[in-house]
């Protein structure tokens, strides 16, 4: 008797480690797939928003597409048609635009 207790005892101990291991792979695969990907891509869209410079042809979140006319600190000027000029934070600069897709829209 005893030693069927003993026996059940190990078999539920060896089923909890199992699915621990379960658990502890599909948080791995859940960074490795998910997390990862996003911090990169967040670190990324920091660096290019810092490496903005005057000229740089963007494009903003709100899909304004424009010129680079001067950069403050949290803020730039983007030139968008014949001289209109329009002030935008930093933040909503979504990604760079090729001067030829910009000049020839």
């Amino acid at each position: 008797m005893l030693t069927s207790i003993l026996l059940q005892a190990t078999e539920g101990q060896g089923g909890l480690i199992g699915n621990l291991i379960l658990i502890g792979g599909i948080a791995l695969i859940f960074y490795f797939f998910m997390i990862r990907p996003q911090q990169k891509k967040q670190k990324d869209q920091r660096t290019f928003i810092g490496a903005v410079k005057k000229g740089d042809m963007v494009v903003t979140v709100g899909g304004v597409h424009g010129k680079v006319v001067s950069v403050e600190d949290d803020t730039f000027i983007l030139e968008v048609d014949r001289g209109a000029k329009i002030k935008f934070e930093k933040s909503s600069i979504s990604l760079e635009s090729s001067k030829k897709y910009a000049t020839n829209p």
